[in-house]
């Protein structure tokens, strides 16, 4: 097998652009923003799956990191403000690791400078509460994609993880979609019914990504992406990018972990809540039911049938990290994915179709959306309309 030191080097020069990372989020919940209490400059395996010096380790050269808040929150759009502005506050106190980007361009730029171009995403469009001219707040503030939905339906589009209501997108989602193609905000399908997978991909013109989802025919997850939809990326230009999350990689996860979800649930906590008290009920279910291990072959083999499926050239990498209780082994935090790339070079992946995955993909995909803004914003201004006037 190829060794960690040839898939470290070759990530060296190609490194890793993952498309989800909820540190933020994880601060939030546990030092309520102090990043000196959580910083990530000192070891912080005890608590996080990420901190620089495991980022390093990782190869990672660009990360999104997700500004999500949950959809039952109230005041997500201000929640959402408080999480962007800790991204702005980790990249200012980390200048000599961590640098902003906004473009494609400068995610080249963090990696000519050996640092880690930090981009955003928004997880969910109750994030901008209905509101068009909030959504372009966001991406003025540095938002650079936007997951239409978290795990509940919104007005305007359909979950996976929610009865369908919508059908897919209503005419103001597809609207929402539009709009985000003037701006060169990048759609993110991650977390959206397959409805409202297809009915974006039929709007933008611009390629949509998956931040963090994998095969549903090879984990039958509703959070994973059909077959059908992946052979639309060609046409479309999008990017997959793969998760790492065990309950949407390993379908006896699956089962495993609507039981867990139901003893959170029967114990008074949100199935989702991440707290040491919440956790303490995770372990006592594990240890008493034994959770089945997914590991870095199993997500080899999702990224295998998404190949052959969509083409290398439209596969990426979205880990999931601090938004996830379990790890597959091998890939338990932000410094594993050399044992991936080793992974998928002992499977027989080229090293020239592991740069696309890896790195070109994804900068790629945010330039391509950067020439579709500019010929959009040349033939159309701001929309202005709103869910009551496109829904009723």
């Amino acid at each position: 097998m190829p060794s960690l030191e040839e898939a470290r080097a070759f990530l060296a020069e190609f490194p890793v652009v993952d498309g989800h990372n909820d540190l933020p989020w994880a601060l939030r919940e546990q030092v309520r923003y102090d990043i000196g209490a959580r910083d990530i400059a000192a070891d912080q395996s005890a608590h996080l799956h990420t901190d620089l010096a495991r980022l390093r380790a990782g190869g990672v050269g660009a990360q999104y990191w997700s500004v999500y808040v949950r959809s039952d929150l109230p005041g997500a759009v201000t929640a959402t403000l408080e999480q962007i502005d800790c991204v702005r506050q980790l990249i200012e106190r980390y200048p000599a690791d961590l640098r902003g980007a906004l473009t494609a361009a400068d995610m080249e730029a963090a990696r000519a400078e050996g640092r880690i171009a930090s981009l955003m995403g928004a997880e969910g469009g109750h994030s901008i509460d209905n509101s068009l001219a909030t959504l372009r707040g966001l991406f003025e503030l540095g938002v650079r994609y936007m997951t239409l939905t978290h795990n509940d339906n919104i007005a305007w589009a359909d979950s996976a993880t929610d009865e369908p209501v919508v059908g897919g997108l209503s005419a103001f989602g597809h609207g929402v979609v539009r709009e985000m193609n003037r701006l060169g905000m990048l759609v993110d399908l991650s977390h959206v019914a397959a409805t409202t997978m297809r009915d974006a991909l039929d709007t933008s013109t611009a390629p949509v990504i998956f931040s963090h989802s994998s095969s549903r025919a090879i984990c039958d997850h509703p959070r994973n992406i059909p077959d059908d939809v992946l052979e639309r990326l060609p046409a479309n230009g999008g990017v997959a990018m793969v998760t790492f999350v065990p309950k949407f990689v390993l379908q006896a996860a699956v089962d495993w972990t609507e039981a867990a979800d139901e003893n959170m649930r029967e114990k008074g906590f949100h199935h989702l809540d991440s707290t040491a008290e919440a956790m303490k009920v995770h372990q006592a279910f594990e240890e008493s039911t034994p959770r089945p291990v997914a590991t870095v072959s199993t997500v080899a083999d999702h990224l295998d049938h998404m190949r052959e499926v969509a083409g290398v050239d439209h596969l990426g990498i979205g880990g999931d990290y601090d938004g996830t209780a379990f790890t597959p082994d091998g890939l338990g935090d932000v410094s594993g994915y050399p044992n991936l790339i080793a992974e998928l070079l002992d499977r027989g992946w080229s090293k020239r179709d592991l740069a696309k995955l890896t790195w070109q993909n994804s900068v790629r995909v945010l330039a391509a959306a950067e020439d579709v803004a500019r010929d959009e914003q040349s033939r159309r201004g701001p929309s202005n309309a709103t869910l009551e006037q496109l829904d009723n």
